[in-house]
């Protein structure tokens, strides 16, 4: 009914090795055939993984390998430098690298057009400000004493006081006075509104 060479069966050859050695030797019932070794499932898939990776490699040209290769370690350099945290290399969506890239941001100074009344200093106004403030992350800023720090909050050798663990974007000067007429027609001054200079502090 079939066609062609039989597949060789590991199971039938030992057992019929072993109805060999009982008729042979029937007096030694005490020695049993050794079972046949089979490879494990995983070392299977890896190879079988590594040979898939093998011939995708090997029909890429050697330009597009290394381009591939300086855009990994271009990658790697760009997450260790901007806070020691290694980044996925394949990310599997786009929104979380554009997540990543939202986290990684560096401290920068940044502005925006809000009304005097937005500012929530209590004062009454339709007059419109340029509000600048810092924004961005400090982690590549972080110096011993913040790790030294956040070890004594970890095993509980500082517990009552407020500590930050981290150096945090703050302005480091400000911007002129701002000044503005209330729904009133009254006069104010403000001064230290808005940031002139940003850093981690």
């Amino acid at each position: 009914m079939f066609s062609g060479s039989r597949e060789f069966s590991p199971l039938s050859s030992s057992s019929s090795s072993s109805r060999e050695s009982s008729s042979s030797s029937s007096s030694s019932s005490s020695s049993l055939p050794a079972a046949p070794r089979r490879s494990p499932r995983a070392l299977q898939r890896h190879g079988s993984l590594l040979s898939q990776y093998t011939s995708l490699l090997e029909s890429y040209t050697e330009g597009e390998i290394r381009q591939l290769i300086s855009a990994l370690v271009e990658r790697y350099s760009q997450a260790m430098n901007s806070g020691g945290h290694e980044l996925p290399l394949f990310p599997r969506t786009g929104g979380r690298r554009k997540r990543a890239r939202a986290r990684h941001k560096p401290c920068e100074l940044r502005e925006l057009e809000v009304s005097v009344s937005d500012l929530g200093l209590g004062y009454e106004s339709d007059e419109t400000v340029l509000f600048r403030y810092c924004s961005g992350t400090c982690e590549a800023s972080v110096r011993s004493y913040d790790l030294s720090l956040k070890s004594m909050r970890s095993r509980r050798r500082i517990r009552k006081e407020k500590v930050r663990a981290r150096p945090c974007c703050r302005p480091l000067a400000y911007d002129d006075d701002v000044s503005f007429l209330d729904a009133y027609n009254r006069y104010y001054t403000v001064n230290e509104l808005s940031a002139k200079e940003c850093g981690c502090v």
